[in-house]
C-alpha cells in the first residue's frame, strides 16, 4: 500500500474519531459547521448543540464477474437533509483479489477481500461521481459476492440505513448485476 493511500487512510479515520468522541472538535463553538462542498447550493453538516446532522446516504451501481475480471461501478447519493464532507464506502468480496492491482485515486485496499472509496463532499440531494473498479480475482471463480456499504458518513445520521448496505451475488457470466 502506497504511503499516500496509507497517510489518507489515517486521516480518515482519525477524523472519524474526532467527530465520533467530540462532536465538532475541541475548542469549537456548538455552531461550527463542515462545509460539504463549493458554490451555489452546496450543503453543509451542522453539530448544533451535540446533535448529529441527518444525511440518507444510498449507493447503486452494477457487479459483474467474467473468468478473473471482477468490474463494479457505483455512484453514492445523499438525498439529505444535509451536506456530507465526505463518506467512506466499503465494498467486501467473497473471493480474495490479486495482488498488486491499481485502483482509482479515491480507493484503496484494506486487505486481501477489502477495498474503500471516497465520496468526495456529497450536497444534499447531490451525488458522486462514478467510481469504477476493475479488479482481478486470485482465481478463477464461478461467482462472487460483494457486500456493499457506508463504512464512514461523517457522524451523521441515517434514518434509512438499508439503501447502502447491498449484497449482490455475480456469477462469472459477464452480465452486469445491479445495485
Amino acid at each position: 500500500m502506497g504511503v499516500k493511500r496509507k497517510a489518507w487512510l489515517v486521516a480518515v479515520s482519525a477524523v472519524a474519531a474526532v467527530v465520533t468522541v467530540t462532536g465538532a472538535g475541541p475548542g469549537v463553538g456548538a455552531e461550527a459547521e463542515i462545509e460539504a462542498g463549493t458554490g451555489a447550493g452546496a450543503g453543509t453538516v451542522g453539530f448544533r448543540g451535540g446533535v448529529a446532522p441527518e444525511a440518507d446516504l444510498s449507493h447503486h451501481g452494477h457487479v459483474s464477474l467474467w473468468s478473473q475480471q471482477l468490474t463494479v461501478s457505483f455512484e453514492s447519493e445523499n438525498h439529505g437533509p444535509s451536506g456530507l464532507a465526505d463518506a467512506t464506502v466499503r465494498l467486501t468480496f467473497s473471493v480474495a483479489l490479486a495482488a498488486g492491482q491499481s485502483l482509482p485515486s479515491n480507493c484503496l485496499r484494506s486487505g486481501d477481500r477489502v477495498v474503500l472509496c471516497r465520496t468526495g463532499p456529497l450536497r444534499a440531494v447531490g451525488r458522486s461521481q462514478e467510481t469504477v473498479l476493475d479488479l482481478k480475482a486470485a482465481g478463477r471463480p464461478v461467482e462472487a459476492i460483494v457486500e456493499i456499504d457506508t463504512a464512514w458518513n461523517g457522524g451523521a445520521s441515517d434514518p434509512n440505513p438499508e439503501n447502502h448496505r447491498h449484497r449482490v451475488l455475480a456469477p462469472a457470466t459477464g452480465d452486469p448485476y445491479a445495485f
